[in-house]
């Protein structure tokens, strides 16, 4: 792509995504300047999806965008954090089209105004590879409140949001492997809902939290490992969708499939430690407790079980 082509192209597809925001300067500049907001900190998160990686190869442009976007926003979510904007890097693989470029802005574009947020610079390039796409995303939050990784503390509850395991069977049933009739676990694996709802909530009584991306028991091993505690996660109390029960209900070994729901990943709720004098917010349940040591305990019938890497590895 030339780069008359490349900037009328950002001009047409992404300039509206700035949504005139003025640090932006309309995408005409190569920086941007970020707004300030009076008592708050900017909490900054970056995740990268690359095609038949964390994607599907054919996977439509639009679906790829939103789920670009949704997954930093669960990592803002985790922060206790209110998105305001981000910044984009994008590698087209040769094979994509106008239309293709077009679609995938589309989709963008809509989840940027659903959720809030303006578009304040990135990059463009066509390359031999798989399509890539990195996205940057920033947030407020009230000074120093940030939720950390490392505030869980011995005699807190372990709690996790939402259900488990839906996004793990909705890649399979992406893949074929399973059957979806009514396609709400594929809808689950493809457009993750960001727990953006639950920032106030874990703000007053959350003392560590993570979004469970790789998998609940990996993401519960980065609190522990942050916090130099030990937690422990009762299998029978993880919440899940009547689609996922379901599904277990049907397996030959449920121990083995109970643990793929919980180390398979791509849920994108929210995993926590809470005070235990501090009331429960609605929609968190509580899963385990955390305890003096290190690691996690995985138990199934209050006897250990060997979870392995407890999810998704990067390396």
């Amino acid at each position: 792509m030339s780069g008359a082509d490349e900037f009328g192209e950002i001009a047409r597809l992404f300039r509206p995504l700035t949504h005139g925001a003025a640090g932006a300067f309309d995408l005409l500049d190569d920086a941007a300047v970020l707004p300030k907001r009076a008592g708050h900190d900017v909490v900054v998160t970056k995740d990268a999806l690359v095609e038949g990686v964390h994607f599907p190869i054919g996977e439509a442009p639009d679906l790829v965008a939103r789920k670009l976007l949704r997954v930093n926003l669960s990592d803002l979510a985790a922060k206790g954090a209110e998105p305001f904007g981000c910044f984009l890097a994008i590698a087209w693989p040769r094979s994509y089209e106008a239309k293709d470029r077009e679609r995938f802005a589309m989709g963008l574009a809509a989840d940027l105004e659903a959720f809030g947020l303006d578009l304040l610079g990135g990059d463009t390039v066509t390359s031999d590879g798989p399509l890539t796409a990195s996205l940057t995303a920033m947030g407020w939050v009230p000074e120093g409140r940030m939720i950390r990784r490392s505030g869980a503390r011995p005699g807190d509850l372990l709690a996790v949001s939402g259900t488990i395991g839906d996004g793990a069977l909705g890649l399979a049933a992406v893949k074929g492997e399973i059957e979806d009739r009514k396609g709400a676990l594929t809808f689950r694996y493809r457009l993750p809902f960001p727990r953006l709802d639950l920032r106030e909530a874990l703000r007053t009584a959350a003392t560590a939290a993570a979004d469970v991306s790789d998998g609940l028991v990996a993401d519960a091993r980065h609190i522990a490992t942050a916090s130099g505690v030990r937690l422990t996660i009762d299998l029978e109390r993880a919440p899940l969708s009547r689609a996922a029960a379901t599904w277990l209900e049907a397996q030959e070994a449920p121990g083995e499939a109970f643990l793929r729901l919980v180390t398979g990943g791509d849920d994108y709720e929210v995993v926590c430690t809470l005070s235990p004098d501090a009331p429960k917010p609605a929609g968190l349940t509580i899963i385990g407790e955390v305890a003096a040591g290190e690691g996690v305990e995985v138990r199934l019938g209050g006897q250990p079980v060997d979870a392995g890497h407890g999810g998704w590895r990067h390396v």
